[in-house]
């Protein structure tokens, strides 16, 4: 961030208090301050205090500090005021109140990350995008990819940190925290779009956060984005993944928008138009009158390409007795898996079930 900015500031602070005021970075140097022969010097008293971000001020024995704040809880400036009588506790704090104003809004104007925060949160019309891409210097129509990272289990403050160590190029490649759990990444693909090397990120990343931090995560990625302003549809495709891939795909800790396939429909159907399929499909018997082998069974038949011969080999049953347990379902059923319309009837009816389960046990 510019010294200027907070220089600035310091100009208008200045008129009214004849106190020492400026602002240090993380190591203690003076980056700016009232008085100009100060900066770049190093308060070495600050080095004594002990950082607390909860305490209003800290006191050092020479001067009052207090933290300016950062959404990453990570240590970056600080205001100090000369003395620290209780006047210099009153000017400290309202000296931070105006450098985080300046802060805040610097970042938003100058700040990369914070302008594609804005984008994929919807926070930003889309006629502002054209012009903050201009400002910034943004390649607007480079093809990006987007992964959204969710911590399961539990989740760690020095994850976005972790990440960011991992794609350097703070220029191109953006790490971005949205909350406590979800972090995005959004990369550029210079070499256009690759599902494979998308993939490979998310594994890369998979592994670090596993590695590092001992933390499982959920990824999804969303289609290529072409431009700018498309970030923010990716960014719902990533979020769709996650969701769509807990209900159908269980197992998967990676999940692609575009691979989602029938179970993206079925997750975007009102509740009732499913269960109404459900009584037309089942009309005999309903799907939960079926026992575990038979739901096996019918498993297996799918895993194997409605093959026979193969699924009787996979159950280690006789290739008669996997006949009687189909011509079981298609008494109890209607259905006849070994004709494609049916069995295709029957899959669909499976996932619906399946959504509709997991509607009922997180109340969606």
């Amino acid at each position: 961030m510019s010294s200027r900015i907070f220089q600035s500031v310091i100009i208008q602070i200045k008129e009214a208090t004849d106190r020492c005021i400026g602002v240090i970075d993380d190591q203690g140097f003076v980056i700016t301050c009232s008085e100009l022969p100060m900066i770049g010097s190093r308060l070495d008293d600050f080095q004594s205090v002990n950082y607390d971000a909860s305490e209003p001020v800290l006191v050092s024995g020479l001067r009052t500090y207090k933290i300016l704040g950062n959404s990453s809880g990570k240590f970056d400036y600080a205001v100090f005021v000369e003395g620290c009588d209780e006047m210099a506790k009153v000017s400290c704090m309202m000296a931070a109140v105006a450098f985080n104003e300046a802060k805040t809004n610097y970042e938003e104007k100058y700040n990369k990350a914070a302008f594609l925060k804005n984008i994929i949160s919807d926070n930003i019309l889309p006629g502002d995008v054209y012009v903050r891409t201009k400002e910034l210097h943004f390649a607007p129509d480079v093809p990006r990819a987007l992964l959204l990272i969710r911590q399961v289990d539990r989740s760690d403050v020095t994850s976005v940190e972790v990440l960011q160590s991992l794609f350097p190029d703070k220029q191109h490649d953006f790490v971005i925290s949205i909350n406590e759990t979800d972090i995005v990444v959004i990369k550029e693909l210079p070499g256009g779009d690759s599902s494979t090397e998308v993939k490979a990120i998310a594994e890369s990343i998979e592994t670090v956060l596993k590695t590092e931090l001992q933390i499982k995560c959920i990824i999804g990625i969303g289609t290529t984005a072409r431009h700018l302003r498309e970030l923010a549809d990716r960014y719902k495709e990533a979020q769709i993944a996650i969701d769509v891939g807990r209900v159908f795909d269980s197992d998967k800790t990676i999940i692609s928008y575009e691979n989602l396939g029938i179970g993206r429909i079925i997750y975007q159907l009102p509740t009732t138009l499913c269960e109404m399929f459900l009584n037309e499909v089942f009309k005999k018997n309903p799907l939960e009158t079926l026992d575990e082998d038979t739901l096996e069974t019918i498993n297996k038949f799918f895993e194997n390409n409605l093959n026979v011969s193969e699924t009787s080999r996979k159950l280690y049953v006789h290739r008669n007795t996997l006949v009687y347990r189909l011509e079981k379902i298609k008494k109890l059923t209607g259905l006849d898996l070994r004709e494609f319309d049916h069995a295709i009837v029957f899959k669909v009816a499976m996932m619906v079930k399946q959504y509709l389960d997991s509607v009922n046990n997180n109340g969606r």
